[in-house]
């Protein structure tokens, strides 16, 4: 597993989207923190949007970011519950060329301890396309803070070990 690694950090170009109906830049919570987060971790924010959780909206945004050639990873928050308005998973499933089963599982798995039973209702995913890794966070700040503390910063770590995502993402080109 040791070719899964680099001696060294590897900053990533991270986009954030936020997916509500009701979040403005004012009080998007959730996704300041995520870009607060990523940026004191030594990445860099390669985008950051806010849009209503529309099936198709959503697709227009990660296309245009899984077609780049500077966004290597993206991170969204909102929408992964069980309501109407919880288009995330739906919207952004067809789009994987592979599945990351274990990132949604073990999203699930820390936050039993929170939230118990209930935790069944989170729909986090995560996958890859065109070389894009793409993680779907619950809206709430609290399931933010969980999912970038407790997977996503290692995972993005191009120094963590036994393996992490780093290798799998696309090379930045300009």
């Amino acid at each position: 597993m040791g070719h899964c690694t680099q001696s060294h950090f590897l900053p990533l170009n991270i986009a954030v989207l936020t997916l509500s109906d009701t979040r403005t830049v004012d009080n998007d919570t959730s996704g300041q923190y995520l870009a607060d987060a990523l940026i004191e971790a030594g990445h860099h924010l390669a985008d950051r949007q806010i849009i209503k959780d529309d099936k198709y909206q959503i697709r227009s945004v990660l296309s245009q970011w899984i077609a780049s050639n500077h966004v290597q990873v993206i991170i969204t928050t909102g929408g992964t519950g069980f309501t109407e308005r919880d288009n995330t998973p739906d919207a952004v499933k067809p789009l994987f060329d592979r599945d990351i089963e274990g990132f949604g599982e073990l999203f699930r798995h820390i936050t039993y301890t929170e939230l118990g039973t209930s935790t069944v209702q989170s729909r986090a995913l995560g996958g890859i396309a065109n070389k894009t890794a793409i993680f779907c966070l619950p809206g709430s700040t609290g399931a933010c803070k969980t999912g970038w503390n407790k997977v996503l910063k290692e995972q993005l770590d191009a120094t963590h070990r036994p393996c992490n995502f780093v290798m799998h993402v696309k090379k930045v080109t300009d």
